[in-house]
């Protein structure tokens, strides 16, 4: 068995989402407890920008007429897609960014996408927990009800392209014990908070038993 972990905070010190993600992995190693842990950082350790470009056109190419950037693109492309198919339980910490997807967690999904044969369900009946996490509130009848376009495409990728056996750990209103404005929302983040706690805890135990 073993474990690849993927988290994606540029704040790693004070990650919301490595939280979560911390206890799915402590209830995981809990009953692997000689299992690797595969670790990747995105944040910490991104993968080049323009990389993607490179690989996807690469792959139009045919191999002799390729550049070098084409080459070693791909060549990137194949390792994350194989790092990934390898593991037996995938653990993503991603949080929500400017109402999306970060560029470096895009780049991630799309290098993985360029390194497998098309439409490839990279992660096919994979165990698979997202921990996502929100610094503010989106949930039905808020004012920003409709502007997280993270976690639908993330749920998108997951479940549907890859096929992963997806479970979700959400966590909103991060933010409301620091941010000024959000201070009436401080009792509800702290609720939210708990049972996202609890809910990572469940996800390992799941997850591990899998």
């Amino acid at each position: 068995m073993s474990l690849f972990r993927l988290d994606a905070s540029i704040l790693p010190g004070t990650s919301a989402s490595a939280e979560l993600a911390d206890l799915v992995e402590s209830e995981w190693t809990a009953v692997h407890r000689d299992a690797p842990v595969i670790r990747r950082h995105l944040g910490t350790d991104p993968l080049p920008a323009d990389a993607w470009a490179h690989a996807h056109t690469g792959n139009l190419a045919p191999e002799p007429d390729r550049t070098p950037a084409q080459r070693d693109a791909l060549a990137l492309a194949g390792s994350l897609t194989a790092e990934l198919e390898a593991a037996e339980a995938v653990l993503l910490a991603v949080p929500l960014y400017n109402f999306g997807v970060s560029q470096h967690f895009k780049t991630w999904v799309d290098l993985v996408i360029a390194g497998a044969p098309l439409g490839s369900p990279v992660l096919k009946g994979k165990p698979t927990v997202l921990a996502t996490v929100r610094g503010g509130g989106y949930a039905p009848g808020t004012p920003r009800e409709g502007w997280d376009h993270s976690t639908p495409y993330l749920k998108r990728i997951l479940a549907d392209v890859w096929q992963a056996d997806l479970v979700v750990i959400e966590r909103e209103l991060t933010l409301a014990a620091t941010s000024p404005g959000m201070e009436h929302l401080q009792d509800l983040a702290a609720d939210v908070h708990t049972k996202a706690l609890a809910a990572a805890r469940d996800a390992g135990r799941e997850t591990a038993a899998k």
